[in-house]
């Protein structure tokens, strides 16, 4: 079992909720928020509407959620209207990658360390790397050393360090393809592996699940997955490290989400939490562009719900980071 430091400890005691489970909101979302907001109303989709739909996000949602991540570009004004017992993780990362370059390399904001991160108010950071783990040297290694320095840097501020994997697959242009779903287990699971080794110096996985639901017999119309061979994968994954994970939504809908940590729960996973960004916060986009007024109404109705209804189903299937850190 790996031994946190006291100051670690206490930051991921923090993040989590009173069962030590990892009861996160993410809102580090860049691109993602201006694409939904310029597709409802380009005029009005400023850098100001996007720190202010933040903050709205900040202000009523981590009441119900252990902590909120957020990004350094548009997000520390809402990290201080967070309620005071939400832990805070911010993102280390440039968002997105370079279309027009070879291999998704991940790149790091300019006027930002882990020190400044720290200074800001973290209790974690977290980058998100777009990883193939069957992609050449020329690529993967650079990918390595590009973890390693972050988890040095973590190492030397003595503060947690979670690593998001989205995986993919060089030739496959569409990972929500039947193509790239048939290989999404090994790519999933063979990454986690991977970065769980200690040279990385990662504390806490944020994982897609190894599967595409959309494939899983019983949950699509067409299937290449059977109950029990997707029941499998996840539990796999589960064994292939012995560091905390918790989930990713990947932007599918509330109720498939709810659905699909059942599902791991039923597969015998220890996943210790979730950092859900859009199956929470996503409709009330269209709300908050509609006005301010009605975003909020909607944040404290349906966005309350969202969370809400979340926590129940975590509270069911997720298990204390505690079982792995001490």
């Amino acid at each position: 079992m790996k031994k946190l430091t006291p100051n670690k400890k206490e930051a991921l005691i923090r993040l989590s909720n009173s069962n030590n489970i990892i009861a996160a909101l993410a809102i580090d979302q860049r691109g993602a928020i201006r694409k939904m907001m310029g597709k409802i109303d380009p005029e009005k989709t400023t850098e100001q509407t996007i720190v202010d739909f933040k903050i709205a996000v900040s202000r009523e949602l981590t009441k119900y959620s252990s902590s909120i991540l957020l990004d350094p570009e548009y997000g520390l004004p809402a990290s201080k209207e967070r309620d005071k017992n939400s832990g805070l993780l911010i993102a280390y990362e440039k968002t997105g990658y370079d279309a027009n370059a070879v291999g998704r390399l991940p790149d790091l904001l300019p006027i930002w360390s882990v020190k400044r991160l720290k200074e800001a108010g973290a209790d974690a950071v977290k980058i998100l790397l777009y990883y193939d783990i069957d992609e050449g040297d020329e690529i993967n290694e650079q990918k390595h050393a590009f973890i390693e320095r972050v988890g040095s840097e973590c190492v030397g501020e003595d503060i947690p360090f979670f690593l998001e994997i989205i995986s993919y697959d060089a030739k496959i242009e569409d990972s929500k393809s039947k193509e790239y779903a048939k290989i999404k287990p090994h790519k999933v699971n063979d990454a986690m592996r991977l970065f769980s080794e200690d040279r990385y110096n990662v504390d806490v996985l944020k994982m897609e699940v190894p599967v595409n639901m959309d494939y899983v017999e019983g949950y699509g119309e067409d299937y290449i997955y059977t109950r029990e061979e997707a029941l499998q994968y996840f539990k796999e994954q589960s064994q292939a490290s012995d560091l905390p994970f918790i989930f990713l939504s990947a932007g599918v809908s509330t109720e498939m989400f709810q659905e699909t940590l059942r599902f791991a729960k039923e597969a015998g996973s220890t996943f210790n939490g979730v950092l859900c960004g859009r199956a929470t916060w996503a409709k009330g986009v269209d709300a908050f562009m509609e006005s301010e007024e009605k975003g909020y109404e909607w944040l404290k109705t349906e966005g309350k719900k969202n969370i809400e209804d979340l926590n129940k189903v975590i509270e069911e299937t997720a298990t204390p980071w505690t079982d792995k850190l001490a």
